[in-house]
Order: C-alpha cells, then structure tokens, then sequence
C-alpha cells in the first residue's frame, strides 16, 4: 500500500467515516473492525489497513463484535477458500500436507488449520482419513481385495495401515468387504412404553437401541446398517440384560444402565455423542451450544448430522437437542416420541 493511501485511509479513519470502503485492524487486540466502528481509537503505529474483511480475516484477525466487518461477504469468501480445500482433498489420490492445502488457499498453515476445524469440526488431517476411509468402505462394498482396496483408498501397507482401517471401519476390512458376514450380532425386538424398540449387541457391547412403530421396520433398519451380518437370538443371560434395558428405557430415573456400548461412529461423531451423554435429564440444549462445548462453535450442521447418526436412543439423549428458539427440532425417532421423551424427564426431574 503506497504511503498516500495509508494517510488518506488515517484521515478517514479518524473521522469515522461510513463512506469508507476499507478496513482496519489493531495489532495489540488482534480484531479489526469498519472505519466506522464506535470503538476506542487505536494508536497510529498499531493499526494495519486491508481492502476487505476477507483479508483481515485471513491476515488472523478477530471480527469486532460491535460493528460486525465480517458480515459483508467476508465468511462467505472464507467458506469458498475452506471448501476449495476439501475439494482438493477430495480429488488427490495422495494425502496433501497442511502446508501444501494452506498454500492454495493463500493462508498461513496454522490459520488454515485453526480455520478449517471451526467450520468443519475436523482436522485436514482427520478429514483426509475419513475420505481415506470412505473410499475404502467403497471399494471394499464393491469386492475389492483387502489389499487393493486398501491401495486405492489411499492408504499404505503394512500393520500400522490395517489397524487404521479397521477403527474406521468398527470390524475388520475382510469382514467389511463381506457385509460384516463374520460379524454376529444379538438382537430382540419388544414393545415398551416408547413404542416399539429392537436392541442388538455385538461381541463389544449395545450397539443399537431403535424405536419405532414397525418391528419389520426396525429390523430392516438393522440389516442395512450390518448387512449380511449374522443375526442371531440371544441365551438366557442375553434376555436377561434385554430385559434390564427396557426398564431402563421405561423408567431411566429408577433403573441404572451400565452396560458396555459399541459405538460405531467418526471420531467428532463420537465427541459430539459424549457430549450428549453429559447433558442433564430434563435440560434441552441447542445445536450451538452442543458445538461450543465440543469446542467447534461453528460446526454446527456436523452436530446435527451426528445427532441424526445416533443409534443408541436415549442412551445417547440426542432428544435432548432442540433449535435455538427451544422449539423440538427433527428426531430420528419421531418428533412425537421426543417430545414425550422430554416431556417424562421434566416431570421426573420435578
């Protein structure tokens, strides 16, 4: 920026002009803000001019939250470079560095990064494995080799890889390929006071409490979700923890449940799934708040869409996430069947 400029872009900024088409930031505060912004005025040698909020933004500095600067296409410039990043990450057969993806998106590695978690709630890094992972899901779907579905995925040989892949996976690859063939899962399907409920065990613990109004319903839900798994009915000491489960589902208040989980999910799914699990019976939260105490306050719709793969109803209390304005939002199982979920703890709680 020619020294006129700077001085001219000073004189304006000193008469708080709102016809000024620039914006400043402040060092020592780290924000920047409009020529215009009430704010106390910064010292001369502190302050650093940009030609829009996008650049500030991406410089490393905060938005003022009296005169809002990044509400004039600003984020939406940040969200097109983010999504940009995950295009390519998409595309390359091979992983892409943090420096490499900072480099096309213009921005310095440890704000791309800072960036790019905030609006998706991952790491690059963990957003690459996860693509790994889901290209594998995909080859091995298709009959693909253990071997060669692993090399197209991304992903190199060796044990280290293997292990990898089979937390992504929640089973081994070979078993994967096969629609979890050598998987067996235990299940029973029942009535309770929520309705219909259908409840399966794998050798690790609960892995689906589903409700529902249609038993075929339910079980077809399960067979998609472990296809070709064996399924099978439980032994005695099987029924017996069923049975414990559905009072606690009856009556949660008077009936503990500590039984192991099997939870099948991302590693942010299942940050967001323990958070859930902290939340008090008879208090809601909103998504915008489930994000902030996960520490991603602007992945918000990646709150939502892990609520909605939740598989263990009420024991993962997703019913307890409502909008903002407090209205019930969507629920995997029935916005009626929330509502009476809520409705129980409230009274319980008093």
């Amino acid at each position: 920026m020619k020294k006129d400029d700077s001085e001219r872009r000073w004189a304006l900024l000193c008469q708080r002009s709102p016809e000024a088409d620039f914006f400043f930031a402040v060092i020592t505060t780290g924000i920047f803000c409009r020529p215009s912004c009430p704010s106390r005025a910064p010292r001369r040698e502190n302050v650093r001019f940009y030609d829009s909020a996008a650049d500030a933004l991406l410089a490393g500095f905060r938005p003022c939250k009296r005169c809002h600067p990044d509400r004039s296409g600003a984020r939406e410039a940040l969200e097109a470079r983010i999504a940009k990043a995950c295009a390519l990450m998409e595309e390359s057969e091979a992983p892409l560095t943090l420096h490499m993806l900072a480099e096309r998106a213009a921005m310095s590695p440890w704000h791309f990064h800072r960036q790019f978690k905030l609006m998706t709630g991952l790491t690059p890094g963990a957003w690459q494995r996860a693509l790994r992972a889901e290209r594998l899901r995909k080859a091995q779907a298709g009959g693909e080799t253990v071997t060669r579905a692993l090399h197209e995925a991304g992903y190199t040989s060796g044990g280290r890889a293997y292990r990898q892949v089979k937390r992504a996976l929640g089973m081994k690859p070979s078993q994967y390929r096969r629609g979890g063939e050598l998987l067996t899962l235990y299940f029973a399907q029942g009535t309770c006071q929520l309705g219909d409920y259908l409840i399966a065990e794998s050798a690790r613990g609960v892995c689906a409490v589903l409700l529902g109004d249609s038993p075929e319903a339910l079980f077809q839900e399960l067979t998609q979700t472990f296809s070709h798994a064996r399924l099978l009915p439980g032994d005695a000491a099987f029924g017996q923890r069923i049975c414990g489960i559905v009072r606690w589902l009856d009556n949660p208040a008077e009936h503990a449940f500590s039984l192991p989980l099997d939870l099948h999910g991302t590693v942010f799914q299942r940050e967001v799934w323990q958070a859930l699990q902290a939340i008090p019976a008879g208090e809601t939260i909103s998504y915008q708040t489930l994000a902030q105490r996960i520490g991603k306050p602007r992945a918000i719709r990646a709150v939502a869409n892990a609520c909605a793969a939740n598989t263990l109803a009420v024991i993962v209390p997703c019913h307890r996430v409502v909008r903002q304005s407090g209205a019930l939002s969507g629920y995997r199982w029935g916005s009626e069947r929330k509502r009476r979920l809520l409705q129980r703890e409230a009274a319980q709680e008093e």
